[in-house]
């Protein structure tokens, strides 16, 4: 009897194809968008050029050239140049993706639409956040593990501002 390896059930969502995005660039080599384009249709998730190009923006990657002299996408970890920039850039992921946020004692709690929970715990885990301990995430809930209950009452309230807040932003 052969063993052979199911390939993981992804759902067609924009966070699902995001941490596609973020496994492969994580575990192979690519060189390329085309490549990466290709990659993902053989997991079943078909995406244009044009939302490749944001995707890899978002998730922060950038082409780097490896130790061997090849030329390929790594992820960008913690490379936002700014704070501001790095909160606008969780503002649009966390616009999309929260749909309420609470808090009981040292526990904030993050609900998301289902299968997004994985990517928002992604989004909060590459944050430097003094105050969390940790996250655990389900199919549609996030749980954030603060050090203590005024810190999980006020990152609720941080995540519910930054949740909103791109809905509410004025063109500057």
């Amino acid at each position: 009897m052969e063993d052979k390896k199911t390939p993981l059930q992804r759902p067609a969502t924009r966070a699902a194809r995001l941490s596609a995005i973020e496994e492969m660039l994580l575990h192979h080599i690519v060189t390329s968008q085309s490549q990466l384009s290709d990659m993902l249709s053989d997991e079943g998730i078909d995406v244009t050029q044009a939302t490749l190009s944001r995707d890899l923006e978002e998730i922060n990657a950038t082409k780097t050239r490896l130790e061997n002299g090849t030329v390929a996408y790594v992820l960008g970890y913690g490379q936002s140049t700014t704070p501001k920039s790095a909160q606008q850039q969780m503002s649009r992921i966390l616009s999309g993706l929260v749909t309420s946020v609470a808090s009981a004692r040292n526990l904030a709690v993050i609900h998301t639409p289902s299968g997004a929970a994985q990517y928002v715990a992604s989004v909060m885990d590459r944050q430097s956040l003094d105050d969390v301990l940790g996250t655990i995430a389900g199919d549609d809930t996030v749980l954030i593990i603060c050090k203590d209950d005024q810190s999980a009452a006020a990152r609720a309230k941080w995540l519910l501002s930054i949740a909103s807040s791109n809905s509410q932003q004025s063109t500057d």
